[in-house]
């Protein structure tokens, strides 16, 4: 019974983290790069999604205890992610309306410092938390290649439930951040370790409420 009660709670933490990756895309992922607040939307973007990776990352993989797993934890909210995008594609709007994070690569990255580290948690923590968030918003650049006329985009596909503040204006280069992508990774970087020593509580308390 307990051997099936927790695969049953961490494959069901699974689907409940990458089902809130999806609605975090949807509203931190489809205007971006759209209109004049890009810049600091990218920045939004790069923390909730570096953030959301690491706790449901770290908790996996120090589950399972493998490592191995934030890369397969990843890409299964990376699945669950284009199927989201396909829904809004059939829906009539363009396909590059959503733009799907690039999580695969700095899970691979927090991996890579489980193995390296023979299983520490804290260096996982620490090490891998900075790294997420240090390379996500770099990986993600590419979004900013992909979206093709963001401007008229924004124009053709309102939001009904965009604040005023947010309504699609002429571009201002420049106005929030000169580098957003070293902003976004600066606080990724610090918000991810608090975020995985999150994930990795998240864990220990799993334990302790199976164990009970």
């Amino acid at each position: 019974v307990m051997v099936w009660l927790r695969r049953t709670t961490h494959y069901l933490f699974i689907v409940v983290v990458a089902v809130n990756s999806t609605l975090l895309t949807i509203n931190a992922g489809d205007y971006i790069f759209y209109t004049d607040w890009a810049w600091t939307s990218f920045v939004v973007f790069s923390i909730s999604q570096s953030t959301m990776l690491v706790v449901g990352a770290i908790y996996y993989m120090l589950f399972t205890g493998v490592p191995g797993t934030a890369t397969y934890y990843a890409t299964i909210v990376t699945i669950y992610t284009w199927v989201a995008k396909g829904a809004w594609f059939a829906l009539g709007y363009p396909y590059d309306f959503i733009v799907t994070p690039v999580w695969i690569p700095s899970a691979m990255l927090l991996d890579l410092v489980y193995w390296a580290t023979r299983r520490n948690k804290h260096a996982a923590i620490v090490i891998g938390g900075t790294l997420v968030g240090l390379s996500l918003p770099i990986f993600n650049m590419i979004n900013l290649l992909l979206v093709k006329d963001p401007l008229e985009m924004a124009f053709k596909y309102p939001r009904p439930t965009l604040p005023p503040y947010m309504t699609p204006i002429e571009p201002q280069v420049g106005k929030f951040y000169n580098s957003p992508v070293a902003l976004g990774s600066g606080a990724g970087a610090v918000l991810c370790v608090p975020i995985a020593a999150l994930g990795a509580k998240l864990n220990t308390w799993t334990y302790r409420w199976m164990a009970a």
